[in-house]
């Protein structure tokens, strides 16, 4: 009988499958039917497959259990092994983290008194495959071949939705398990507690990369709980609540209760009181209907930007990365307003929604000029978010989890999140405030500043990463002193607009690279090798070489330029960089460096502005050939489809800005640099605004990359840029295209802003 069952089952999936198949066919306009949330869950991608919902508080999501680097997001396309399916996850990240409240459906009695010493040893994991898994915005599905259980998944901004299918004479039950944890998460101190035969509660404190992170947690089960197994540190207690630093739990439901078990999970940073407040009540258990509005909602979000192409491969490319652009910052507030900080005070955001995973150091490029594009308001919600950290710690904040400060790599960019939404209209946030908070942070002492102060650049004798480190800060200061301008603080623009020459002192004019120098002024770092990398010790650059970190003075390029000593220089030696042969010496290589064309590595963040730079330089036509080149190798449909870490939507934007035809090479200038587009056409709906912006093209092909000629509202463009206030007038620009380069287009130089 039960073979029976499990054949129908099997094939009420697969009629599944093929209806959802059949009603894409049907529903050719549904931008959703694109995207492929698998896209990235292999290789180095570090994305994951679960549901949320656009910037959603909760990402429930498989978890295969097993730590380590390619697993950061608690999943990994390799893998055949689940234990279970967790409610934070992070996507895209270089660093493991949370995969909190881990929950599973089993169908029989497992022994949780046994401590793990590896996965094997997990009594309720299970094998499942991947013909038997789906994912797509908003929903996620797996069959568990050891229990016998259809597990679908799905979300609202604050609740995540479970259902699960048992064989009809299998035992229903669910196994929580707070004490399981992976990479560099650790639990402190949890706790169950079985509240009535329909609900759960409880909460669950690590410490890791976030290292105070307090999650509370409510549970509600369409069926009523007949029965319970509470631990504690895998001691079996016979009591309704358990508390210790790992706690666990087996519940029983009845055996006549039908096939179906629904699940609902709330959590909340403050108290078990507002996970239960965050709870959605209007939909009870009706699953459909939340993957329904999940589904509305991605596709409202998604429509923000269509596009017209024959190639299908590239719309699911395209719309794929724009929703791993979505995936986070994530809503960390709840729905009173009430958050916690990581020293344990709880405040209220009033009138916007607090945000946490702040990747700055990676989003700072693209993901947060694509949000201020199409998500003015929520960018506003972000740097409130950060101007709340900087009243409790004062200085912006570097990288954040859950609120945490992980300090987690160079630079502070929160301040060219900043400068860039405020001089592109974006208001909603106080601009004294945030400029105070901006100035404050770069007057510091801390993360190498002291140095920098004192000698205008960082001695690499005095602390390791001195050229990365100079760079960054040298473009914050810039940023700075465009904040200061716009406020009409002519003094600190003065000021800040000086700092930032800072890359004038460590450019060795002999071989074109950016080099350590030590606190006399004149001796640099030697042996040198551009190709060498120790990954962060011992070392002048971040995660890379001199090669890929030679290129970042996006605020004055035209001085950069005139350093090598011509255009023709400056190319050739850019020219060089992708050609360069592949080779990374060292023994301790960063893993970071993927995605090599040549020595530029688009797998991480440094590399991305750098084909941009051609048009600074004479020869457009050049970042128009490098970055078809780049976003033809670099991206693709299947899991391995990403050639680096996603880090939370960076990797995923510069392909949105790229294949749309324009990129913030230095996202506060106002301007985006032209490269090539991939589309037919290109609409983007202006957020609060009835306007649209278009990018339509002539004689497009897979071989007529380069522009021939530009117009923008049937005008000659002047210039290889458009500034972001053309956007949002909304209009058109016409390019059109052809297989040979015009050399002579686009010469009228850009000026830097200062």
């Amino acid at each position: 009988m039960k073979n029976i069952t499990l054949i129908s089952l099997l094939t009420v999936l697969m009629f599944s499958c093929n209806q959802i198949n059949r009603d894409k066919e049907a529903n050719t306009d549904l931008i959703t039917d694109y995207v492929n949330p698998f896209i990235g869950t292999g290789g180095h991608g570090h994305t994951y497959p679960g549901a949320t919902v656009p910037f959603g508080m909760l990402q429930v999501s498989p978890v295969n259990g097993v730590g380590g680097w390619d697993w950061s997001s608690g999943y990994h396309y390799s893998d055949s092994l689940l234990v279970g399916f967790s409610h934070l996850n992070l996507s895209g990240t270089g660093i493991g983290d949370l995969t909190d409240i881990l929950i599973i459906p089993v169908n029989k009695k497992v022994d949780l008194t046994v401590k793990p010493e590896s996965r094997d040893d997990i009594a309720y994991r299970s094998v499942y495959s991947h013909s038997q898994e789906q994912a797509a915005p908003g929903y996620y599905q797996v069959y568990l071949k050891d229990h016998d259980i259809n597990v679908e998944l799905t979300s609202t901004q604050r609740t995540a939705f479970h259902n699960y299918t048992f064989m009809e004479e299998d035992p229903k039950s669910v196994v929580m398990d707070l004490g399981f944890a992976i990479n560099w998460d650790s639990p402190t101190q949890t706790s169950i507690n079985i509240e009535d035969e329909n609900t759960v509660s409880g909460y669950r404190f690590s410490k890791g990369w976030a290292r105070n992170q307090k999650v509370f947690f409510v549970v509600e089960f369409s069926k009523p709980i007949t029965g319970y197994n509470l631990h504690a540190n895998h001691e079996l207690l016979d009591e309704k609540r358990v508390e210790a630093d790992k706690t666990s739990a087996q519940l029983f439901f009845g055996e006549n209760e039908g096939n179906n078990l629904a699940v609902k999970v709330a959590i909340s940073s403050v108290s078990i009181e507002n996970a239960k407040e965050n709870l959605d009540y209007k939909n009870q258990f009706n699953f459909e209907q939340v993957k329904a509005e999940a589904q509305e909602v991605w596709e409202d979000h998604l429509s923000k930007i269509q596009v017209e192409t024959d190639v299908d491969s590239l719309k699911t490319i395209f719309y794929t990365a724009l929703y791993h652009t979505m995936l986070a910052p994530v809503t960390y507030s709840d729905k009173n307003g009430q958050f916690r900080k990581e020293n344990d005070s709880i405040v209220t955001a009033d009138n916007y929604t607090a945000y946490s995973t702040l990747s700055l150091w990676d989003t700072f490029r693209a993901e947060n000029p694509l949000l201020t594009l199409l998500e003015p308001d929520k960018t506003s919600d972000i740097i409130n978010s950060m101007l709340e950290y900087y009243k409790g710690r004062g200085v912006l904040p570097v990288w954040t989890l859950y609120a945490n400060e992980t300090n987690t790599m160079t630079g502070y960019h929160s301040i060219p999140v900043i400068a860039e939404a405020y001089i592109k209209g974006v208001r909603g946030f106080d601009a004294n405030m945030a400029f105070e908070a901006m100035k404050t942070t770069m007057m510091n002492d801390d993360r190498g500043l002291n140095f920098y102060k004192e000698y205008g650049y960082i001695p690499y004798n005095l602390l390791d990463e001195s050229v990365t480190i100079t760079l960054e800060y040298a473009f914050d200061d810039w940023c700075v002193a465009q904040m200061a301008k716009a406020l009409g603080k002519e003094d600190d623009y003065k000021m800040f607009l000086e700092r930032s020459k800072a890359y004038i002192h460590l450019f060795d004019p002999e071989n074109g690279f950016m080099r350590g120098k030590a606190d006399d002024g004149k001796t640099w770092n030697t042996p040198f090798d551009p190709k060498y990398s120790n990954h962060r010790e011992h070392t002048d650059y971040t995660e890379g070489n001199a090669w890929q970190h030679s290129w970042f003075v996006p605020h004055d390029t035209k001085s950069f330029i005139d350093m090598h000593g011509s255009e023709s220089i400056f190319t050739q030696r850019l020219e060089q960089l992708f050609t360069e042969s592949s080779e990374i010496t060292g023994d301790n290589i960063s893993a970071d460096i993927s995605g090599l064309i040549g020595q530029y590595a688009h797998g991480n963040e440094p590399s991305h502005h750098i084909a941009y730079l051609f048009n600074h330089a004479g020869k457009p036509w050049r970042t128009q050939y490098w970055t078809k080149h780049i976003m033809d190798t670099q991206y693709n449909t299947t899991p391995n489809g990403l050639s680096g870490n996603e880090d939370c939507g960076q990797m995923s934007a510069w392909y949105v800005f790229s294949a749309m035809g324009f990129y913030p090479l230095n996202p506060a200038s106002g301007h985006y640099e032209l490269g090539t587009p991939l589309f037919k056409s290109v609409q983007i709906n202006i957020p609060n605004s009835e306007k649209q912006f278009s990018i339509t093209t002539e004689h497009l092909s897979n071989k007529n990359i380069y522009i021939q000629e530009a117009t923008l509202n049937g005008e000659t463009l002047k210039g290889t840029s458009i500034a972001h206030q053309d956007i949002l007038n909304g209009g058109t620009l016409h390019l059109v295209m052809g297989p040979e380069p015009n050399k002579n287009w686009g010469l009228i130089k850009n000026s830097d802003t200062e």
